[in-house]
């Protein structure tokens, strides 16, 4: 049974899928990151999004790694794990939204389908029949407008959670997502935001009340001390360290390959996982863009107490 909050709370990190130099599924891996995250205070997590290669995985691998993680995340009490429903068809999205509320997820996000280009109305009824289809388990629409091409406004989603209750959070990945943000907290019902997109725009975000950050998993202690000063009223401690992660994020985030990448090699410069190998087709870093991750992790060091990446960069 599901074992977390009915919301998203806070650092909700996207996980990384971890493979062995030779392509293959490195599940001591997966395992090694979930342990990481939930040492470093991390009680949420979501899986799989862009940042998982989602769209690299087999159905077989995909079921195997939910399972795992719901199992091993929810050894310790209060957390909240949030399954994510990427599938373009339908009835396929439903059958594994059920499998993963069975399984027990405490969330399912539902990214809208968009390969194609199908209709407003197909997009509308697909996330009807998701919501409908798990109940009262709670649920996150996933608006990344640049990703998938969807657009929606604060209005027809509220029409949809008033017709599905369970829908209860928006991922908000739109450029920028304040407005939305503010929006979607303005109608009946209103409705809270978590804000994606690697965090480039949290901190105003933060400012129109985001109830949570889904940032990825490599470096998640440094979105947990943001998180952490603004709760406590350190607004400027946040600002500043957000400000000195700002020029790596924004640079990462311009492609979803490339932040896949770069995050990948951070996990595994970190000792967190064993290969930072990506399933081909992928992005290449280049000498500058290795550089710049070594200074990065020379920079938030004080962020990384195990000291794991030390000896290996190049």
């Amino acid at each position: 049974m599901p074992t977390g909050t009915t919301t998203v709370q806070g650092v909700c990190p996207v996980l990384e899928t971890p493979f062995t130099d030779a392509g293959d599924v490195d599940f001591d891996s997966f395992e090694r990151l979930i342990d990481h995250l939930l040492a470093a205070g991390v009680r949420s997590v979501m899986f799989p999004g862009f940042a998982s290669e989602y769209y690299k995985l087999r159905e077989q691998e995909r079921e195997a790694l939910t399972a795992v993680l719901i199992e091993r995340f929810h050894r310790v009490a209060g957390t909240t794990v949030v399954i994510s429903i990427p599938d373009h068809a339908t009835a396929v999205g439903i059958g594994n939204a059920r499998s993963a509320v069975e399984m027990g997820a405490d969330m399912i996000n539902i990214l809208p389908p968009h390969q194609f280009g199908p209709s407003g109305a197909a997009v509308r009824e697909h996330l009807a029949g998701i919501l409908g289809a798990i109940g009262s388990t709670p649920a996150i629409l996933q608006y990344a407008p640049a990703q998938t091409g969807t657009s929606l406004d604060a209005a027809s989603i509220a029409q949809m959670a008033a017709v599905s209750p369970n829908l209860v959070q928006v991922k908000v990945e739109s450029a920028p997502p304040g407005q939305l943000i503010s929006a979607l907290a303005a109608q009946r019902p209103a409705l809270g935001a978590v804000v994606g997109y690697a965090g480039v725009q949290l901190i105003d975000a933060l400012r129109r009340n985001a109830e949570g950050v889904q940032p990825g998993s490599s470096f998640a202690e440094i979105y947990l001390a943001i998180w952490r000063h603004w709760e406590s009223g350190e607004q400027d401690s946040a600002i500043a360290l957000h400000t000195r992660l700002l020029p790596y994020i924004a640079y990462w985030m311009q492609g979803v390959e490339l932040i896949i990448r770069a995050e990948k090699r951070i996990s595994w410069l970190r000792g967190i996982i064993a290969s930072d190998h990506c399933r081909a087709p992928s992005r290449e870093l280049d000498d500058e863009e290795r550089a710049m991750i070594d200074r990065f992790l020379v920079e938030f060091a004080e962020f990384f107490p195990d000291g794991s990446a030390k000896g290996q960069l190049s």
